[in-house]
C-alpha cells in the first residue's frame, strides 16, 4: 500500500555497488522488495535462471525416465530378479524426493548454498551410476544407486525448481513447467541407447560415461547458481495493482500471489499443505508405475521392441513438453483448474492403456502413451508453482520440499508395491486400480484453496517482518 521505508541493498553482484530498494506492503500486510532488477543482482538477466536449471535436469533424468529401459541388461549381467530391479528404482525415488525438505531447511539457513548443493550433486550422481555399473550384489547397488545416487539428483533437482521459482514470481507457470519438462525428455536418447545399444558385454562403459557426462553438466550448470534477495519482486511489475506487462496481470489475476510467507508449520496449520501432500502421493505413484511397468507391458501382450521403446519414448517426450504446456496453460486457467485437468487425463490413460492391450491395437497403445506421459508429468510443475503461490517464496525450499515428500511414499507404491499388484492382479488388475487412484486424486485437488483469500483457510497471524 505504501512505502515502508528506503534502503540500499549490499548484496548484489562482486562488484559491491549500493543499489536502492523499497519495501511496500499490500492489504494482507505482505512485504515486497522492489525496486532492483535482476541485472542488478545477478549482473546478467534472470532467463539464465531457466535455462541453467533446465540443461541440468535434462541431465538427471537418465535416471528415472530411462531406468526402465536398462533393467533387462542389468538384470542379466548382475543376476538381479526383476523384484530387486524393481526396489532399486523406488528406493531411488524415495530418497530423490526425501532429501528435498532437510535440503531445503539447510538452504534457507544459509547452511547449504545453491551453489553447493548443486556441486554435491553432481558427485554423488556419479557415484550412483558407478555402483550401478560396479556392484553385483543387490544391496550395494541399492545403497549406491538407490541412496547416494537418489539424494545426489534430488539436491539437482529441488536446487532447479526452487531456483526458478525464486526468480520469477509473477508468472512461475510457464517457467517452472519448462525446467520441470527437462527432467523427462532429456532422458530420451538414453532410452533408446539402454533398448538398442546396452548390452551384457558394454554395460559398465556405458553406465560410466553416463555419470561422467551428469556430473559434467550438473557441475557447469551450477556455477552460475544465486538466489535472489528474500521478499524480492521484480522492479517493472508494481506487485499491488498488477500494472505492467498485460500477460503477467492475467497470470497474476488468475494466481494471485500467497497473502504472506508462510514458514513450514504455518503452512501445515492451513490444511492446505497436507492435502497437497496427499495429492502428490497418489498422483505421483501412478505416474511411476507407468514408467516402471510400460515397456514390461507392452512386451507381455506382443508388441515388438520398437513399440514398447518407442511407448517409453513418447512418455518421455510428452512427459516434458506436457510440463511445459500445462505451466503455460496455467498462467492463463489457474493452477488448481488445469491440475486437477492434468490428474484426470492421467486417470483415463491407465484405463486407455487396458483398452490398447484387450484389442492389441500398437497405435491406441501409443495413444494412451501418450496421454498418460503427459498426465504423469505435467502434474509436478504445477504442484511446483502452487506451493509459492499458495505459501510465498522465502519458505518455498522447505515447504516444497514437504509437498515433494511425498514422492517417497509414491515410490514405494508405484515401484515395489506395484510389483506385487502385477504378480497378484496381472496387469490390467494393477492398470485398473491405478486409474481409480488418479481419479482419487483429482477429487481431493478439487478442495485446493489459496490460504487466507476467499474460500481458504483463514491464514495464521503474520509474524513482524525484521528490517533488511
Amino acid at each position: 500500500m505504501t512505502a515502508d521505508r528506503t534502503a540500499t541493498n549490499s548484496t548484489g553482484p562482486a562488484d559491491s555497488a549500493r543499489r536502492p530498494y523499497r519495501e511496500v506492503t499490500d492489504p494482507h500486510g505482505r512485504v515486497y522488495r522492489i525496486g532492483e532488477t535482476d541485472r542488478d543482482i545477478l549482473g546478467h538477466s534472470r532467463t539464465l535462471m531457466v535455462y541453467l536449471p533446465w540443461i541440468a535436469m535434462m541431465a538427471i533424468s537418465v535416471f528415472e525416465y530411462a531406468y526402465g529401459s536398462a533393467e533387462d541388461t542389468l538384470s542379466h549381467a548382475h543376476g538381479w530378479t526383476q523384484s530387486d530391479t524393481f526396489w532399486i528404482l523406488s528406493v531411488w525415488v524415495f530418497f530423490q524426493a526425501g532429501i528435498a525438505f532437510p535440503a531445503g531447511w539447510l538452504r534457507e539457513r544459509g547452511v547449504l548454498t545453491a551453489r553447493r548443493a548443486m556441486y554435491t550433486g553432481s558427485v554423488m550422481c556419479l557415484m550412483g551410476f558407478l555402483a550401478l555399473s560396479h556392484l553385483r550384489e543387490v544391496w550395494p547397488a541399492i545403497l549406491g544407486f538407490g541412496v547416494v545416487g537418489g539424494v545426489g539428483s534430488g539436491l539437482v533437482y529441488a536446487t532447479c525448481i526452487n531456483m526458478v521459482g525464486k526468480w520469477f514470481p509473477e508468472r512461475r507457470g510457464a517457467r517452472t513447467g519448462f525446467v520441470n519438462g527437462g527432467f523427462a525428455y532429456g532422458s530420451l536418447p538414453f532410452i533408446f541407447i539402454f533398448n538398442y545399444a546396452f548390452d551384457t558385454a558394454n554395460y559398465r562403459t556405458v553406465l560410466d560415461l553416463i555419470g561422467v557426462y551428469v556430473l559434467i553438466v550438473v557441475f557447469a550448470s551450477a556455477f552460475f547458481f544465486k538466489d535472489p534477495p528474500k521478499n524480492w519482486w521484480p522492479a517493472d511489475i508494481d506487485p499491488l495493482t498488477f500494472a505492467g506487462d498485460r500477460r503477467n496481470a492475467v497470470s497474476l489475476a488468475k494466481n494471485p500471489p500467497a497473502v504472506r510467507q508462510f514458514t513450514p508449520r504455518e503452512a501445515v496449520r492451513t490444511g492446505m499443505l497436507p492435502l497437497m501432500w496427499v495429492a502428490i502421493v497418489l498422483t505421483a505413484g501412478v505416474s511411476i508405475f507407468g514408467i516402471s511397468f510400460q515397456v514390461d507391458y507392452a512386451k507381455d501382450v506382443g508388441f515388438g521392441p520398437l513399440v514398447a521403446a518407442s511407448s517409453m519414448g513418447v512418455m518421455a517426450v510428452v512427459n516434458g513438453i506436457g510440463r511445459g504446456v500445462v505451466g503455460w496453460l496455467s498462467d492463463r486457467w489457474g493452477r488448481r483448474t488445469t491440475l486437477v485437468f492434468v490428474i484426470v487425463v492421467l486417470g483415463l490413460a491407465q484405463f486407455g492403456v487396458i483398452w490398447a492391450g484387450e484389442v492389441g491395437s500398437e497405435p491406441l497403445f501409443l495413444i494412451f502413451a501418450f496421454l498418460s506421459g503427459f498426465g504423469g508429468g505435467a502434474f509436478y510443475p504445477l504442484f511446483a508453482a502452487l506451493t509459492p503461490d499458495y505459501f510465498g517464496e522465502n519458505y518455498n525450499a522447505t515447504n516444497y520440499g514437504l509437498v515433494y515428500s511425498g514422492k517417497l511414499v509414491s515410490g514405494l507404491f508405484g515401484g515395489g508395491l506395484g510389483s506385487m499388484v502385477v504378480g497378484a492382479w496381472g496387469y490390467d488388475g494393477a492398470y485398473a486400480l491405478a486409474g481409480g487412484v488418479s481419479m482419487a486424486a483429482a477429487a481431493l485437488a478439487l478442495l485446493l484453496r489459496q490460504p487466507g483469500r476467499s474460500g481458504g483457510r483463514p491464514a495464521p497471524a503474520a509474524r513482524p517482518h525484521p528490517a533488511s
